[in-house]
């Protein structure tokens, strides 16, 4: 079974010899998404799940700068205009990811920061080249994932380095990245695509159903994560509603330092 595909503009999406590939196409946007990219990613997701002829997914971004920059901050302006709790259906598309039967990889080119950054937290494996850059920006931002972008990370790297990555908002080097469990291997730039084209074949001759229980059994240890994250948007809307988190997008559209002080309360 196949859906229907739409008119694709903010991602692009092709399938061949056993392998979905998602490309978010906004590479002068550093592939920051937009609800419209969630929703695109979403259908694909369902998609490649639903395809019996597909055994792997692969996110990616467009060109080699960027993976994923997260929400694009340039448009938010107090919201970001599409459905969902804070107008942005990202957690559909974190339940995509980790409801498809399929493994998916995050094919790593460039910056993977903020919700970038959970994207390959949340993927089943992550292969990046030696000049991507991983990281957290939400609280500089002010922003953050209440949900699969704390907790789940938290059971990936560590918890002492998981907080570390959210309270200071360093990047790491793609061998940083390695070192922590963050991702599973890391190439030069040229040898990305066969690598990730590597792993997939090997995925895709292994039992489909053996692979889908595994999945299943892997995100049972997490799923309470998933109701954490639901319950937790609802305050995070009410955060994105104060002087606080608004001064974080202000600065960032106008190039300035953020002065959070003057707002918290």
């Amino acid at each position: 079974m196949e859906l229907a595909q739409p008119v694709y503009t903010d991602i692009l999406y092709t399938k061949a010899d056993g392998i979905a590939t998602i490309t978010i196409n906004r590479p002068k946007q550093f592939n920051a998404f937009t609800a419209n990219t969630c929703e695109e990613m979403i259908h694909a997701f369902k998609d490649a799940d639903y395809d019996k002829s597909i055994g792997v997914v692969v996110l990616t971004g467009a060109g080699e700068k960027a993976f994923c920059t997260g929400g694009d901050q340039g448009t938010q302006d107090g919201g970001y205009g599409g459905r969902g709790v804070i107008g942005l259906p990202i957690e559909e598309v974190q339940s995509a990811i980790r409801d498809c039967n399929k493994p998916v990889i995050a094919r790593v080119n460039g910056y993977a920061i903020g919700g970038g950054n959970v994207l390959v937290t949340i993927c089943d494996l992550a292969i990046a080249s030696d000049n991507a850059q991983l990281g957290q920006a939400g609280p500089r931002v002010g922003s953050v994932d209440p949900g699969f972008g704390t907790a789940l990370l938290a059971r990936v790297v560590g918890e002492k380095k998981a907080r570390e990555i959210w309270y200071l908002c360093r990047r790491y080097t793609a061998q940083q990245a390695l070192d922590m469990g963050l991702v599973n291997a890391v190439v030069p730039q040229a040898e990305l695509d066969a690598e990730v084209r590597k792993w997939c074949d090997e995925i895709v001759e292994k039992s489909p159903t053996a692979i889908a229980l595994a999945k299943k059994s892997f995100n049972v240890d997490t799923e309470m994560i998933r109701g954490m994250g639901g319950l937790a948007m609802h305050a995070l809307k009410l955060y994105y509603e104060t002087p606080e988190s608004a001064e974080g997008g202000n600065a960032f559209r106008e190039k300035r330092k953020p002065d959070f002080r003057k707002h918290a309360k």
